[in-house]
């Protein structure tokens, strides 16, 4: 059996980017991850989040807004933070992890559902699947 290294994303509310990264790294990364994200201050996962993510076919709601601090010891192997708050205030994990860092905008602007939201999460989905299929390539040389 192969080992499946662990990747984290994390941003500050584990609400939006870092919960589409996952979604987007479990699906596109087929199953040659393990698959995680935490918020340094977690909330709850954005319903824009879920929609644009059942746009392509991934579920994602049952997916949970967790704290960094549950993943410090799980031996983490790749860090990849989607925001510069997050990048700035991420604690040191132990081992040897890469750390990758992406600076993507934030698209929330409200807990209320407003279709009107849905095309700044595209934006952010589509920047996202770029960059995952960026690091899948280099993965797999």
């Amino acid at each position: 059996m192969l080992y499946k290294k662990k990747v984290l994303f994390i941003c500050t509310g584990n609400s939006c980017r870092s919960q589409i990264a996952e979604g987007l790294l479990k699906f596109l990364g087929k199953e040659k991850f393990e698959v995680f994200s935490a918020g340094s201050h977690p909330s709850k996962l954005n319903l824009h989040a879920i929609k644009v993510m059942e746009e392509i076919g991934i579920d994602i709601s049952g997916q949970k807004s967790e704290g960094i601090k549950l993943f410090l010891n799980t031996g983490i192997d790749i860090l990849i933070t989607v925001c510069d708050e997050a990048n700035n205030h991420c604690p040191i994990f132990p081992g040897q992890i890469e750390r990758i860092h992406w600076s993507i905008k934030d698209p929330f602007v409200s807990w209320n559902y407003d279709p009107d939201q849905l095309e700044n999460f595209r934006t952010t989905r589509k920047i996202i699947k770029t960059k995952i299929n960026e690091f899948l390539k280099i993965r797999s040389l």
